[in-house]
């Protein structure tokens, strides 16, 4: 007699859904436990990278995602002048290399519900603590409260999908929390915009970077990752981010003056510190940014999550299914994720140093010799390694 095996996932978002879509392909009983009245997303944009799509694919979730959004071409960098740092070389015959989407992170978000249809979804659910069991022995228990008072699940195991914020990490692994990046971003979403077509380029200045990418044939998506302090707010943050970009180059003003005035949000940016010794205790695993939240400079915080929402089926669903001990299956899990999604973070660190976080002349002066120098193919080989993940067998 097959024995049915039940995951609860904490936090409804990109990484949650991607979780218990790839647990239910595999035949698992799937509650998901989301704090928000609904199942939605907060926020604008974001490009989906060949290693986003494979794991989307492993979902069976590509073709939607990519009707939901709109294959773009990356291009490379330019200063903020508009002079060319970069210059990607053109994909060759097939594309597929370069393949990216740009889709609104609704639409994602949209397409991951669908694909986690059959999962139990409980709203308006705050988790207050976690048994996580054990890998051999006792199983896990979260403990909710809800508007209907208190409630707990019994689970063969836990994701911890639950953001940069986690409960999960916080009642799990205390000793890791947010680090505030010394940047923040402003984001909008401009209603058919001629401005951009299918080319990404994105563009430096001093502290900050700024890029826009085609999310739909009807939207473009911008956003503007500048130095700021902790909590700051501006009374008008369009009026904010149009007088930062005051001298940019074309289409950034642009873009900014036709999204309207009380859809530009700003948020602070964060990672994790220190780096999570391990994604696994007991029978909970961390995934997402719960895990390894990462400055946005390489665009893989959205794609990490679905590669490891994907791969909590891959390696832990399918194995366990086939008879493998949930302990190896988890210990293969941490293995292959967690120095990949460190990694990544690491790297996107750096580029932001090289990138947004340089704000003397000189520097400037420095980097932007350098980068028109060097080839593009070799500045683009440390990022390579990331686009090039395929979701396991």
């Amino acid at each position: 007699m097959t024995v049915e095996h039940h995951a609860v996932v904490v936090g409804g978002g990109i990484a949650g859904l991607a979780a218990a879509a790839s647990l239910l392909q595999e035949g698992w009983a799937v509650t998901v436990l989301e704090r928000a009245s609904a199942f939605t997303e907060v926020g604008a944009g974001l490009a989906i990278t060949p290693n986003g799509m494979s794991a989307l694919a492993a979902l069976g979730a590509d073709a939607a995602a990519r009707t939901a959004g709109h294959r773009v071409r990356m291009t490379g960098t330019t200063d903020e002048h508009g002079s060319w740092l970069l210059r990607v070389p053109p994909a060759g015959p097939s594309g597929s290399g370069q393949e990216i989407h740009g889709i609104h992170r609704q639409d994602l978000h949209g397409v991951l519900l669908a694909a986690a249809h059959g999962a139990v979804l409980v709203t308006g659910t705050r988790v207050v603590s976690v048994t996580p069991g054990a890998a051999n022995g006792a199983r896990a228990r979260v403990d909710c409260v809800s508007a209907k008072g208190a409630v707990s699940y019994d689970a063969d195991l836990v994701i911890g999908a639950d953001g940069l914020r986690s409960t999960v990490r916080s009642l799990v692994a205390p000793a890791t929390a947010p680090r505030f990046s010394g940047k923040s971003s402003w984001r909008g979403i401009v209603a058919d915009s001629a401005l951009v077509t299918e080319d990404v380029t994105i563009m430096w200045g001093p502290g900050t970077e700024f890029g826009a990418i085609r999310v739909g044939a009807a939207q473009v998506y911008w956003y503007g990752y500048t130095s700021s302090e902790e909590g700051h707010r501006w009374p008008d943050e369009k009026a904010a981010a149009l007088h930062h970009f005051r001298t940019w180059a074309d289409p950034v003003l642009p873009l900014i003056d036709r999204t309207p005035g009380d859809q530009v949000i700003r948020h602070d940016v964060y990672d994790l510190a220190p780096d999570l010794r391990t994604y696994v205790v007991g029978r909970v695993v961390l995934i997402g940014d719960a895990a390894h939240a990462m400055v946005p400079t390489m665009g893989q915080g959205a794609n990490s999550s679905l590669e490891d929402g994907a791969c909590i089926g891959l390696l832990i669903g399918r194995p366990v299914n086939g008879g493998v001990a949930l302990q190896a299956a988890l210990s293969t899990f941490d293995a292959l994720r967690r120095p990949r999604t460190q990694k990544i973070a690491r790297q996107s660190r750096s580029a932001g140093r090289v990138g947004a976080g340089l704000d003397s002349r000189i520097s400037i002066a420095v980097r932007n010799t350098l980068m028109r120098v060097v080839p593009a193919g070799s500045a683009m080989k440390a990022g390579a390694s990331v686009l090039a993940w395929r979701a396991p067998a």
